[in-house]
């Protein structure tokens, strides 16, 4: 149920719809970092498993 925002409705729902953007966009970017992270560890691990 959507609630009367009046003369402010669409300032309220962009102003959502654009924070929806840049937790989606946060999320992603974290994903993408973290599986950057993960092989870039997994390379050192390998090495440091040779060496030692």
């Amino acid at each position: 149920m959507m609630p009367n925002l009046g003369k402010y409705g669409d300032t309220v729902l962009s102003a959502y719809a654009a924070s929806i953007v840049l937790l989606v966009v946060l999320v992603a970017f974290s994903l993408w970092r973290g599986r950057r992270v993960r092989a870039e560890l997994a390379k050192v691990e390998q090495r440091m498993s040779r060496h030692g």
